[in-house]
C-alpha cells in the first residue's frame, strides 16, 4: 500500500489536507500518516483541536512514498520550523516532496524550488517569507499544482489539482485520479 505522510504545524489549512486524508485510505488503498516538527497537542486554522504524537524522524522511518506540508498561518512566521534538512533527505530516500500555500515556504527555505519548475500563491510570497528563496526564474504563475522532479507545489486555492498530483505521485492509477477530479469539478460544470 503507498504511503503519504501529511505534515501538520499550528494553525494548518484545514482545506489543504482535506481530500488527501479524507479520501485516500478509504477509497484509494493509500495509507496517510499525520506528523509534525514537535509532536502535541494544537488547533487548526478553522479550530480543529488535534493531536499529532509521530516526529518527523518517526516520518522518515516510516518511509513514505510522499511528504505533504500543509500550508497554513505558522509558516509566515519567525515561529516557522525549519524543516530543510528533513525535507532534503526524505527527497534524496526517493519520496516526493509536496506543498501547498504556506507549506511551498518550507520548500522554498529547504533549496528545494531553487532549480525547478515551482509554483505558489506568488512569487512575491516566496521573495518575502523565504530568506535565501533563489528560484524566481522557474516560478510558474499556475492557478492549479505545478510538479517537475518529484516536487509539487501549489497555491492554496488549489486543493483538488494538489491532491490529484499527490494521487499521482503515490502511484494512483490515472483512470481513478481523472474519477476523483471530475466528481470535484461536476459542480462547476
Amino acid at each position: 500500500m503507498p504511503r503519504v505522510g501529511l505534515i501538520l504545524t499550528p494553525g494548518f489549512a484545514d482545506w489543504e489536507y482535506a481530500f488527501i486524508a479524507g479520501t485516500a485510505a478509504p477509497f484509494y488503498g493509500i495509507e496517510t500518516r499525520f506528523f509534525t516538527p514537535q509532536p502535541g497537542h494544537f488547533y487548526s486554522q478553522g479550530g480543529l483541536h488535534t493531536s499529532v504524537n509521530a516526529g518527523l524522524e518517526q516520518c522518515l522511518a516510516w518511509q513514505p512514498a510522499v511528504v505533504v506540508v500543509v500550508g497554513g498561518t505558522l509558516w509566515e512566521s519567525a515561529q516557522a520550523p525549519d524543516l530543510g534538512s528533513f525535507l532534503q533527505t526524505s527527497h534524496a530516500q526517493g519520496a516526493t516532496v509536496a506543498g501547498i500555500c504556506g507549506g511551498t515556504l518550507a520548500l522554498a527555505r529547504a533549496g528545494l524550488l531553487d532549480d525547478r519548475a515551482h509554483t505558489s500563491n506568488s512569487p512575491d510570497f516566496l521573495r518575502d517569507n523565504a530568506p535565501g528563496y533563489k528560484g524566481t526564474d522557474h516560478y510558474r504563475g499556475s492557478a492549479k499544482a505545478v510538479v517537475a522532479d518529484r516536487v509539487i507545489t501549489a497555491p492554496g486555492p488549489a486543493p483538488v489539482s494538489f491532491t490529484c498530483a499527490v494521487f499521482e505521485a503515490a502511484g494512483l492509477d490515472a483512470g481513478l485520479r481523472e474519477q476523483f477530479q471530475a466528481m470535484l469539478a461536476a459542480e462547476h460544470a
